[in-house]
């Protein structure tokens, strides 16, 4: 039997793939890899609409796309994108400060008491982020 298959979020953007995608990339210091309308023969929406869209080389994997014709935008209710003890501690306190450009913190990343940290973020395209890691900071 193979290795078990980590899924990957396909994220429908309201036509700001292009704008999310980059914005994630530079969150998590990687490339990304953009595909317009035009590039797949698309005539379902504008020609430099994002067909399809990928973070490439990074330590997080996410598609995306815009929207066509009557498909429906993200929207995230009851749905956690987590990255718990994915990173050391700088490393994910840095990525929690950058979701929350103009997103709203919902629970600052802070010390629970059980002893590990963690915090959650909407960011600015919508996604819910909840972000921590187990001990101590000095890693």
């Amino acid at each position: 039997m193979g290795a078990v298959p980590d899924p990957t979020p396909y994220v429908h953007f309201p036509g700001t793939a292009r704008e999310a995608l980059t914005f994630y990339a530079d969150v998590f210091g990687c490339s990304v890899q953009l595909h317009s309308f035009k590039e797949f023969k698309r005539t379902d929406g504008p020609e430099d609409a994002i067909a399809h869209g990928s973070l490439m080389n990074g330590p997080v994997k996410l598609y995306g796309a815009d929207v066509a014709g009557d498909e429906s935008p993200v929207r995230c209710e009851g749905l956690l994108l987590s990255l718990l003890g994915t990173e050391e501690p700088r490393v994910l306190r840095k990525w929690f400060s950058m979701l929350c450009e103009g997103g709203c913190v919902l629970d600052d990343l802070q010390r629970r008491p059980w002893g590990a940290s963690d915090g959650q973020v909407v960011d600015r395209y919508g996604l819910r982020w909840l972000i921590g890691f187990e001990g101590d900071e000095e890693n």
